[in-house]
């Protein structure tokens, strides 16, 4: 089994999202289905086909958070330092091109938002930053060709 590698932060949502499916959404889908079979004739019940297609896609995201869960490796970011790339780094980049900055942070693939500029180590820039220190160039291909990225800053928090 791959561990799969996760800030803490990133951990919590999974876990609440699981209690969540487990606690609430579970029982009312099975009190649904219980009500849509008290209707009678099950083969032409809308009502019960879609509590037990809404059953199904519970059941299998329960399973699959809770191997997410079972597997993941939880890293301690306060006891990260250095100046080279890695998981839990945030990383300042530029363009090479056109020179802007933007700062990442290395995460797990489950936790990563574009959003909140979180990227993920196995996303093709997380790949391409692994490794590199300040003043490194990361090249990262993309649809529209071949993109450089200076790193200027790598910080831990």
């Amino acid at each position: 089994m791959e561990k799969i590698p996760m800030t803490a932060e990133g951990l919590e949502p999974l876990k609440a999202e699981l209690q969540q499916l487990k606690v609430t959404e579970r029982h009312a889908v099975i009190k649904a289905i219980a009500e849509a079979r008290e209707h009678g004739d099950l083969s032409e019940n809308a009502e019960y086909h879609a509590a037990r297609e809404r059953q199904s896609f519970i059941e299998g995201r329960i399973s699959e958070l809770e191997d997410i869960i079972s597997r993941a490796d939880v890293i301690d970011l306060t006891k990260l330092s250095g100046t080279t790339v890695r998981f839990g780094a945030s990383v300042t980049v530029a363009d090479v091109e056109t020179d802007e900055e933007i700062t990442y942070q290395l995460v797990g693939p489950y936790e990563a938002d574009l959003k909140k500029h979180k990227i993920s180590v196995q996303s093709p820039l997380g790949r391409a930053l692994i490794g590199k220190t300040i003043g490194d160039t990361a090249e990262v291909s993309a649809p529209g060709g071949s993109k450089g990225y200076e790193v200027l800053k790598v910080k831990f928090k």
